[in-house]
């Protein structure tokens, strides 16, 4: 690649590869102008046209967290979709950050990568500050609200609401900042259609009772609710990872199946061997 801007939008030389250049009929050069590798950006310099992601491609579904006594807990499913094509099923949609807080993504899982390579720089740059100071989940959280408004306000979205829970100096932390920078905290928190289908039994299982639910029994509450959102959510997988954040740091699962029963299917008129 040619990383001289005065070089760029000029006629290709032989010497340079096909795929380091945008093909733009129309744009007045015969064999086109450079793009940018800017994230969710393209360009035509020869143009001035500039346009950015105007929807997601490959995209993660709900995610799931609440507080409980020790902490927090969070899930995701491993399934990221190609529109309706359940294209990659082993894709991890959290990621820690430092050693108090958790983030996870549903919406487009290109973006969320960008994220995550952001948040890894956030904490480098923490790192080599060395000023004894380490970041928790309420700094992540309002860290992210200003990229996303950030964002927004140059209407280039990054595609994902993010759910950020940890605990650090025995606070508990769990919040959500959505792609415009909208941002709430809750005991329970969902995302996608989780946010409908999920929050109605997080609600009746753990609100009011946050500081009495041990880890077992968040554990066995979080695969109800997954197991929920894999009949109910037609893109969803019923293989997810669950993170849990205490005081002694962040533990991420690796993934695993739920045991799920169609048998009640053959019951339901019109579905498989029933007939109306």
């Amino acid at each position: 690649m040619d990383y001289f801007p005065a070089n760029w939008g000029q006629q290709r030389p032989a010497s340079h590869a096909d795929h380091n250049w945008l093909v733009t009929p129309g744009a007045g050069h015969s064999q086109g102008a450079r793009a940018p590798s800017n994230v969710g950006v393209s360009a035509d310099y020869a143009t001035g046209i500039v346009s950015h992601t105007s929807s997601p491609i490959v995209t993660g579904t709900s995610v799931v967290a609440f507080k409980f006594k020790d902490g927090i807990i969070m899930a995701t499913d491993c399934l990221a979709s190609y529109g309706s094509l359940a294209r990659f099923r082993n894709m991890e949609r959290m990621t820690p950050v430092g050693q108090h807080t958790i983030v996870g993504a549903s919406g487009d899982v290109s973006d969320f990568s960008y994220i995550k390579h952001q948040l890894d720089q956030l904490m480098i740059d923490e790192y080599e500050s060395a000023d004894g100071h380490t970041l928790g989940p309420r700094n992540v959280y309002e860290y992210l609200h200003r990229v996303m408004y950030h964002r927004r306000s140059q209407f280039n979205f990054l595609w994902n609401t993010l759910l950020v829970g940890g605990i650090k100096d025995g606070e508990k932390f769990l919040g959500c900042v959505d792609m415009k920078g909208v941002t709430y905290t809750s005991p329970t928190i969902a995302t996608g259609f989780g946010a409908y289908l999920a929050q109605p039994i997080l609600r009746k299982a753990v609100e009011g009772r946050e500081d009495q639910i041990d880890e077992a029994e968040a554990r066995k509450i979080m695969d109800k609710v997954m197991r929920v959102l894999f009949y109910r959510d037609a893109r969803s997988l019923n293989k997810i990872q669950v993170s849990v954040v205490t005081e002694k740091g962040v533990d991420v699962s690796e993934p695993r199946t739920l045991q799920t029963e169609w048998a009640f299917a053959e019951s339901i008129s019109g579905y498989g061997a029933a007939q109306p």
